[in-house]
């Protein structure tokens, strides 16, 4: 049957393959979970309908999910932006701790009314972002240094810094933890219920990006510098500036999330704040293809698949098996991009 047939690989895909092959990828995983908690003696399809009833059903699962969207969007957007121009930002799970932990320090030691302290503080948090992508970004740009292991190893660095002062000198000495610091004073104001301002601004910043990407010259410098840097130079394009300003702004994103977490969210610096969401900000923009618009509607998917881990927690069936599920959503989404550049020809075709 197979006789006389050849594999062709295509230089790129179709943006409607590429969709269908992540679609085929969820579904893929969706199939082996329902099969493996049929064995373990469940009913998946009571499950899904209790994760989407006790998560769009009630103002309080609503809200949850809300509040986990935000982050997932700008961590996405910020790895999302970085591949603009051929870079892999790995550490924005540290640049929203380091975020976190700038913003943190002015909602606790800065005095002024809420409404210059709150700006100040999602301030803060970019320039936190920026700092901590700073050193990898040189390095990549000046020396050449893979910015895949510069950033990923600040991760743990910040985490360290995080955990430190947030049971160190600046825990909470008043109240019962001993593991955060204290509430700071000034807070995201709500947009509905406890989701604060913090998801349409996302939004806005998602969109923002991809216009900016998609319409201005700057935006069309980035994306030749990205997709042929050798090209992008016999232009007379600075790929070397570019590659900085990008790195740059995918380090800010990710600090403003930590931000937005630090005052819309959790109120108080601690080591778990991050939640992963960094790593899981890598997962939000592959399966996106990178799209500064896609990151919103895979944010809201990774957001879905959390808040379902929590839920299904209360039914016995530990995190791990959420993680697990969200590997292998990763893993046969890179299986699939890469049969997508695939096609099936008849031996001796010519077919371009």
């Amino acid at each position: 049957m197979l006789q006389g047939l050849r594999l062709q690989r295509l230089p790129s895909v179709q943006p409607g393959i590429a969709l269908a092959m992540r679609a085929l990828a969820i579904a893929i995983v969706v199939l082996a979970a329902s099969i493996a908690l049929l064995v373990a003696g469940e009913d998946p399809l009571a499950l899904g309908a209790q994760l989407v009833s006790a998560t769009f059903s009630s103002t309080f699962g609503m809200e949850d999910f809300g509040l986990l969207v935000i982050p997932l969007i700008l961590t996405g957007l910020s790895v999302a932006v970085g591949q603009q121009i051929g870079t892999w930002n790995i550490g924005a799970e540290g640049q929203f701790l380091v975020g976190a932990f700038a913003a943190t320090a002015v909602g606790l030691f800065v005095p002024g009314p809420a409404w210059l302290i709150l700006p100040l503080i999602i301030a803060a948090g970019a320039l936190g972002g920026v700092v901590w992508i700073l050193v990898p970004t040189l390095a990549r740009a000046f020396v050449g240094v893979n910015e895949l292991i510069t950033t990923l190893l600040l991760n743990f660095v910040a985490a360290l810094l995080v955990y430190y002062v947030s049971t160190g000198p600046w825990r909470d000495r008043v109240g019962m933890s001993n593991s955060s610091t204290p509430r700071i004073t000034v807070e995201m104001p709500e947009f509905w219920g406890l989701i604060h301002w913090g998801l349409p601004i996302a939004i806005l910043i998602a969109l923002a990006a991809a216009a900016i990407l998609a319409f201005s010259r700057w935006g069309y410098e980035v994306r030749l510098s990205g997709s042929n840097p050798s090209a992008a130079a016999y232009a007379g394009i600075a790929v070397r500036r570019h590659i900085i300003t990008v790195m740059l702004l995918s380090g800010l994103i990710a600090g403003v999330a930590g931000a937005f977490e630090l005052a819309g969210t959790v109120h108080r610096l601690q080591g778990g704040i991050s939640n992963n969401f960094g790593y899981l900000g890598i997962m939000v923009a592959v399966l996106a293809r990178n799209s500064c618009v896609g990151v919103i509607f895979t944010g809201i998917l990774m957001a879905f698949i959390l808040n379902s881990g929590i839920i299904l927690q209360t039914q016995g069936i530990t995190t791990s098996a959420v993680l697990a599920m969200t590997g292998a959503i990763l893993f046969l989404t890179a299986i699939g991009d890469e049969l997508a550049h695939y096609r099936i020809l008849r031996a001796g075709s010519t077919r371009a």
